[in-house]
């Protein structure tokens, strides 16, 4: 069991996330971490077949191993891209050469360093990280060509009107769209009206180019692609890029549901509430961790980072949180009844479960509708009917977005769940210790947008708001204590004299440092291999 728990860790929160990096630089090394990557799980499976031989099964009914297998299922599944490539470029060089050399086979085939043999650029529009005119946005920023035409028009002209400058440039103090000054801080939105009766239709001519979730799509369009089959595609793309990443997250729900199995947890009546905490914790662990990681700089070339988007064809972080919000709420709305017989009356805990999911549900909703541009039109044509067909200064606060929603619903959370009520002392005590985390979380992320709105994002850059650091480990920090939480651990601490509140708060604190350490590691990493792949980018000074 020990090895099977060491090749585990190994293989996804070790080989994985470094392979995902190396995927996503295009790296030649990322084969030879996919197959340490496969490797570790052989071992880690053979692992856990000896131990299931040597020992009894003292858990009837465990899952466990039957999700793991899911989950390696789905890592073949995503990596049939990489097994197509190297068959590509097996078949090349076999092609090419009549006598086998081990070097030339290293290199064309396992490395894919030779430009002869890379076959695998006739499917580049099957790759999720299909480089763009934008692949090299965080080392320069880009500078659009001055124009007075609405944003709709300038869509269509072609990318050499782009051109590419250094941050150093004396001029950029005038011009540089990543410039916060009176002139060119703030964009003009463009009135027609065709009629009395007809609705008013105004484009934003903003300066950094920002799309919001309805409209990210709809003008995407790749060479000689009808735009169908563009959207097809990028839907794809994303869908790869997302499951990917989401391996890291389910190998984490697998450790949970791994530590379950070995202690023999959650069983009878237990199961409902094991599941709540876990789960829960667990999402609030994993969101702190990628909030911490967006701190960092991580999905800054989505604009995620508190920063300008290079390309401005993505949606917004708020816009994904409010997703993940809506769809927590509304899918807890109705499990809060599980096990309960028909007409069995609603008691205090459920409906004080069943009304945050609620607000969730809700909130999300709201959420979204806010970080939909289209809505944001509709929010702004009282006014724009107001002054008729004119140019009006887009304000410069429209270059980020300040949703508190997402930090509402969490800091409730945690402000309800601080107060919730406990059969013992020391399990309120610990739903304080977590939700004050929450709490805490929610006020600085209300702080990061108050300072973020004072002086808005000027630069591709990220920029990095001390805040958000601070947000992130409450949040994970909080996640992790949520899951300590669970009725059969604090019974055992209580029987065992374990019942210390500052043990609980250190470890989960301890926990949380080492998490935070590696993700640091590995986004130091990627930025490590890029700056070797890619031209160095010089900084000026404000």
């Amino acid at each position: 069991m020990a090895l099977h728990i060491i090749f585990m860790t190994l293989a996804f929160f070790v080989a994985l996330p470094v392979g995902i990096a190396m995927r996503a630089l295009k790296h030649s090394l990322h084969g030879l971490v996919v197959v340490a990557f496969y490797s570790l799980c052989a071992l880690g499976c053979a692992s856990s077949t000896l131990y299931r031989k040597l020992t009894p099964d003292m858990y009837e009914g465990s899952s466990h191993a039957s999700h793991g297998y899911l989950v390696l299922i789905l890592s073949l599944c995503l990596s049939a891209l990489d097994i197509v490539r190297f068959l590509v470029r097996l078949y090349a060089f076999v092609k090419n050469r009549s006598k086998f050399s081990l070097k030339p086979f290293w290199q064309n085939v396992v490395l894919g360093r030779n430009e002869v043999y890379n076959l695998t650029a006739r499917y580049t529009s099957l790759d999720p990280e299909e480089p763009s005119e934008f692949d090299v946005a965080e080392m320069k920023p880009l500078r659009v060509a001055e124009t007075r035409e609405p944003l709709h028009v300038r869509r269509n002209q072609p990318i050499a009107t782009i051109q590419t400058q250094d941050l150093d440039d004396p001029d950029d103090d005038e011009t540089a769209p990543w410039v916060n000054n009176s002139r060119n801080s703030q964009g003009t939105i463009h009135y027609t009206k065709s009629s009395l009766s007809e609705r008013t239709v105004f484009e934003a001519d903003s300066p950094q180019g920002s799309r919001h979730s309805d409209e990210t799509l709809h003008d995407f369009k790749l060479p000689g692609l009808i735009e169908p089959q563009a959207l097809l595609i990028r839907i794809s793309q994303g869908a790869f890029v997302t499951l990917e990443r989401a391996l890291v997250f389910a190998a984490f729900g697998m450790t949970l549901s791994g530590i379950v199995v070995y202690t023999g947890g959650c069983r009878e009546s237990y199961v409902n509430g094991c599941l709540a905490h876990l789960i829960k914790g667990g999402i609030f662990w994993c969101y702190g961790l990628v909030t911490f990681a967006r701190y960092l700089g991580s999905f800054s070339e989505l604009g995620w980072a508190w920063n300008i988007s290079p390309s401005g064809e993505h949606v917004s972080a708020e816009f994904v949180e409010s997703l993940v919000i809506f769809l927590y709420g509304i899918t807890n709305t109705w499990m809060e009844r599980f096990g309960v017989h028909s007409g069995d009356p609603y008691t205090t805990k459920q409906v004080q479960h069943i009304s945050i999911a609620v607000m969730f549900w809700f909130a999300g909703l709201v959420g979204m509708g806010i970080e939909s541009k289209r809505v944001r039109r509709w929010l702004a044509a009282s006014a724009a009917a107001a002054v008729g067909p004119a140019e009006v200064s887009e304000p410069p606060s429209y270059r980020g977005s300040f949703n508190p929603f997402p930090a509402l619903v969490i800091g409730v959370t945690g402000a309800a769940m601080s107060a919730h009520a406990q059969t013992y002392l020391f399990q309120v005590q610990i739903h304080e210790i977590w939700g004050e985390l929450l709490l805490g979380f929610s006020v600085l992320r209300c702080l990061t947008y108050f300072f973020v709105w004072l002086g808005p994002p000027r630069s591709i850059l990220p920029s990095r708001p001390p805040t958000e650091a601070l947000a992130s480990f409450f949040l994970a920090c909080g996640g992790l204590v949520f899951i300590f939480s669970t009725e059969e651990v604090t019974i055992a601490a209580m029987r065992k004299g374990r019942d210390d509140m500052m043990m609980f708060l250190n470890v989960a604190v301890a926990i949380t440092c080492f998490a935070f350490c590696w993700t640091f590691c590995i986004v130091a990493m990627k930025g490590w291999l890029r700056s070797r792949s890619s031209p160095r980018y010089p900084l000026s000074a404000p």
